[in-house]
């Protein structure tokens, strides 16, 4: 069983799983590492993830590295291509900052439903060193989400060719929506034979694995989850990437002055919640641009604008036990790791008819 799988099970029969893994539930309590933050199934993910991420991963060796990068970088290809507003901003902070971006995380949305789900992403980066960290829960959304810690390949270049991001697997609880959504998912999927077994290929193709939808059923879809329309026309494209501002090195490491650097170049930011997301510690620091949109033809014959992905930007402060180090002795696991459900929460918003229509305004 691979470690994704592990997690997985883990959040649904943490008992059954550990078994299944040979493993033994620690006696004491579950892993704590910092800036992971209890919640629903927290239990359960932290004994499968006590097995498997204990200390950060070992680098990848030379040769899986590179080819590793090579498929992340065909995934920004595609997002890059159909989000303008994305590579616009990069090459303005690049401009303006040097060639300093790093990535803090990459994220994907899939179909949570029949193999679709979290899983058939999970296992291509497992595979290459990630390990499962956290579970988070959206029950408003019937969403969760899975977070994954990379190998400590710092790389020699930027961007992704700098420190291996974290990745974010969010997953849509089908079996939560009404009859109608699940039948029109369920539609889908079946005409999609073992696409769910090629989730990184359909990632860097930009294809879906399952046929082009009709207009009526993308509606359907829409005035019930949001995400699961964009999942339908979208599928295991990258949903966004993220900026990691404090490893810039000019004035705009400071997310508030990134945020404004954004603005006054035109761009809009996802307003809800407020333009920053904080979270709870204070410590995580989050914007992002609203989705791009572009024309899509339904099998229907239809075309009509759907929303595409954006990109986000995060700050991570230090954790309180290392506030009397240097600037320049600080790194990255002396900040604060991991996610926040609150924040998150209204990221997923990026996406959203509301941020799309104030974006037109």
């Amino acid at each position: 069983m691979s470690a994704a799988t592990a997690i997985l099970a883990a959040a649904r029969s943490p008992a059954a799983a550990l078994h299944r893994l040979h493993l033994r539930a620690p006696a004491a309590a579950p892993l704590r590492v910092p800036g992971l933050r209890a919640g629903p199934g927290y239990r359960g993910i932290a004994m499968a993830a006590a097995a498997h991420a204990p200390v950060p991963a070992d680098p990848l060796p030379k040769g899986a590295d590179s080819f590793f990068r090579t498929v992340i970088s065909n995934m920004e290809k595609v997002y890059l291509s159909r989000n303008p507003t994305a590579k616009t901003i990069l090459e303005l902070v690049r401009s303006y900052d040097g060639d300093h971006i790093c990535y803090d995380h990459l994220a994907f949305r899939t179909f949570g439903v029949d193999g679709y789900g979290i899983n058939s992403l999970a296992e291509f980066f497992t595979d290459f060193g990630y390990l499962p960290r956290e579970e988070l829960r959206f029950p408003a959304k019937k969403l969760r989400a899975i977070w994954f810690s990379p190998p400590t390949n710092d790389g020699t270049g930027t961007g992704i060719y700098g420190p291996l991001p974290r990745i974010f697997i969010s997953e849509l609880l089908v079996d939560e929506l009404s009859a109608q959504s699940q039948e029109i998912i369920h539609k889908y999927i079946r005409t999609s034979g073992k696409g769910n077994k090629h989730a990184a290929l359909a990632s860097i193709s930009g294809e879906l694995t399952w046929e082009t939808p009709i207009y009526s059923d993308f509606q359907v879809l829409s005035r019930e989850s949001e995400y699961a329309a964009w999942t339908l026309v979208n599928g295991y494209a990258l949903n966004h990437a993220t900026i990691s501002t404090h490893r810039l090195e000019s004035d705009i490491r400071n997310i508030n002055k990134f945020n404004k650097f954004v603005e006054v170049n035109g761009f809009k930011l996802n307003s809800e919640g407020g333009i920053l997301k904080v979270s709870p510690d204070g410590l995580l620091q989050q914007s992002s641009t609203v989705a791009d949109s572009s024309l899509f033809t339904f099998a229907d014959g239809k075309t009509e604008s759907i929303p595409r992905s954006y990109i986000e930007f995060a700050e991570r402060l230090r954790l309180p036990q290392f506030k009397d180090l240097q600037d320049e002795e600080v790194k990255e696991h002396h900040r604060r790791d991991g996610f926040e459900v609150g924040n998150a929460d209204k990221i997923f918003e990026s996406t959203s008819k509301d941020q799309l229509t104030r974006r037109s305004a």
